[in-house]
């Protein structure tokens, strides 16, 4: 009798053994209803509230402020569609950008986007771990640092045990934990919302820079989800529908960051949000404002789990040659050296989240190259060349693709000409009346790689 191939089984509460390698057809499972869950859970996030908050700030009134909420979800729709080609290639987004970059061109990005993913994580859990302590101090226990510590490891422990065991508990956590943030943050809005002035005010005109810094804000986020999406379709069945996949994807992340970001913008309108906890605190009634707290943590939860997720993957397509759960052991790692710095040197939160605004130079113009070389492909892709090195088809020149890098460099030169942070201000900002056209980095990355390829890259047809 021969010997009985071994199938791994994507189980809930079972540590994934798949990492950046192909899932077998006979392992694939799920639907795009998953994907739903996922992207609503994921971005049930406070997060949204404090960029909603921001627009007004900028001087935009509640209705010019809400627009640009709308858009910025909008956005999930490329964001989603980004995911498609790991339905065809059954493998991670940073693995299926070697096409488009080569695959040592591929590298640098898939750096910055671990910088970017393990960053956004530190944030999320500085947060959670703030609204924990104080969670802890309206109840009667007020340790000092002893609580910030235990709060710390409270928040560090929900995020790795489920990023740790992997894909099928990421998305049975995701879906679960939905059901209850969206049952909390909608009580949430039916104290915020009531009261808010939609009026105009008399001096609304935020200009040009008002404009493009809420556009920023509210999209900065969506877009540094770019390098993730086809981590969570690799496993679904080849002939599950593009389309669904497409709205579902989408229309999870739509739901969840608009109506956080609404309530951003209400809130704005009636109170100061300079300190968004405690100006959306403000606002509720006594008895809610621990459960609000709970809402805060385990927003940061869910967000922080698909980016420590993502940030696994992502070292290994960086050569590090450790399985993901072990690989997921060096992000954690990080993530509590950061969030302890974040927690005890008051200023480097500010400066972390400067430096990650300042990486959409990076991330906007890299996102537009990968749309557009996976538009002109139609998703298909030879995913035995994608993971055959040197011997393969994406190779190109010395593990270059100039079109890819050319794009690229086209974009982040915009972006870099046209950004207003903290850290960087473009040449081109006072010209343009302050404007801030970081993001459109996208597209003229985008529509350079399109010119330069359009004849010469097709979509991948298997010999017969």
């Amino acid at each position: 009798m021969g010997q009985q191939e071994t199938v791994d089984v994507d189980e809930v509460f079972r540590v994934e053994t798949h990492g950046i390698d192909p899932i077998p057809d006979a392992e694939r499972h799920g639907s795009a209803k998953d994907l739903f869950w996922l992207w609503f859970g994921s971005n049930l996030t406070f997060t949204y509230v404090i960029n909603g908050a921001l627009a007004v700030a900028f001087g935009l009134s509640f209705w010019q402020a809400t627009t640009v909420v709308v858009i910025g979800g909008l956005s999930f729709f490329a964001i989603s569609a980004a995911g498609l080609s790991g339905i065809r290639t059954g493998t991670a987004t940073l693995v299926i950008s070697r096409a488009t970059f080569g695959v040592r061109g591929n590298l640098p990005a898939g750096v910055l986007n671990w910088v970017v993913s393990i960053g956004y994580t530190i944030v999320n859990t500085v947060v959670g771990t703030l609204a924990l302590e104080v969670f802890f101090a309206e109840i009667g226990w007020q340790a000092g640092t002893a609580g910030r510590a235990v709060a710390l490891l409270v928040t560090l422990a929900l995020t790795f045990a489920v990023a740790m065991w992997g894909h099928a508990t990421v998305q049975f956590a995701e879906r679960w934990m939905a059901y209850v943030l969206a049952a909390g943050f909608g009580v949430l809005l039916l104290f915020v919302i009531p009261g808010t002035d939609t009026a105009a005010p008399a001096d609304a005109a935020p200009g040009l820079s008002g404009w493009s810094l809420a556009f920023v804000v509210m999209l900065a986020g969506p877009f540094s989800y770019l390098p993730m999406p086809a981590d969570y379709t690799r496993y679904l069945p080849r002939t599950t529908s593009l389309k669904s996949i497409t709205w579902m994807g989408a229309l999870g992340g739509f739901l969840s960051s608009v109506a956080l970001g609404v309530a951003g913008v209400a809130a704005a309108t009636r109170t100061d949000m300079t300190d968004a906890v405690a100006g959306a605190e403000s606002l509720l009634p006594g008895w809610f404002q621990p459960l609000f707290l709970a809402l805060v943590l385990g927003g940061s939860v869910t967000n922080s789990i698909i980016t420590l997720y993502s940030s696994s993957l992502n070292l290994q397509v960086l050569g590090i040659p450790w399985s993901r759960a072990r690989a997921i052991v060096i992000s954690a790692a990080v993530t509590a050296l950061g969030a302890l710095a974040a927690l005890f040197l008051t200023d480097f939160t500010t400066s972390l989240l400067s430096f990650l605004s300042l990486l959409i130079i990076v991330f906007a113009p890299w996102g537009g190259v990968f749309l557009a070389d996976m538009l002109l492909r139609r998703c298909h892709y030879d995913a035995d060349a994608l993971h055959a090195g040197s011997a393969g088809a994406y190779w190109y020149r010395s593990g270059y693709h100039p079109a890819g890098i050319t794009a690229l460099l086209t974009g982040m030169t915009f972006a870099a000409l046209t950004c207003d942070s903290e850290l960087w201000t473009g040449p081109l900002v006072a010209p343009l009346g302050g404007a801030d056209l970081t993001l459109l980095g996208s597209v003229v990355s985008g529509l350079t790689y399109w010119a330069l390829t359009r004849r010469r890259v097709a979509a991948y047809a298997p010999a017969a």
